[in-house]
């Protein structure tokens, strides 16, 4: 029976190396095989992840010094315009003012013209009243003095 179990053991050993272990060997290394590629995809996978991130954070970085740049700009803009706009508000604060004083002249011009017209009126109708008159006394003279200012007077 030992004798049997060798040969039954050397036949199964025979066809196991012949037929079994080489597929099983094979099957093995075809696993070695996989897991290495991965292990090489992941490793892969890890280098391009770090650079997306190293690209991603240099994309990050250059967008935030294009906002700081666009924000300077926009501060420039915004104190230009105001700086202009204060320009412009000046000048036509000053013209309005050029023009309020011409307009203030031109009536100040027209009153003294209107007084110096009234005055001369005034110094017509007081000749023509004491022409009209005969004034012999200062007393007379004084009354009508009187009267000719209490008509100017009450004309006011």
């Amino acid at each position: 029976m030992l004798f049997w179990m060798a040969l039954v053991f050397i036949i199964v050993l025979f066809i196991l190396w012949k037929w079994g272990f080489p597929v099983i060997v094979k099957m093995e290394l075809d696993r070695k095989d996989f897991i290495d590629q991965s292990l090489k995809k992941a490793h892969e996978a890890n280098e391009r992840l770090a650079n997306i991130q190293k690209e991603g954070e240099s994309i990050l970085q250059e967008a935030r010094e294009k906002q700081a740049l666009i924000l300077r700009e926009a501060a420039a803009t915004r104190d230009a315009i105001v700086e202009k706009a204060q320009d412009k508000a000046r000048s036509e604060g000053a013209r309005l003012l050029e023009e309020a004083k011409a307009s203030i002249e031109q009536e100040k011009k027209a009153a003294i013209a209107d007084i110096r017209k009234q005055v001369a009126t005034l110094s017509v109708e007081i000749a023509e009243k004491v022409l009209k008159q005969n004034l012999k006394d200062d007393k007379s003279q004084m009354e009508l003095i009187d009267r000719m200012l209490d008509d100017v007077s009450s004309n006011k």
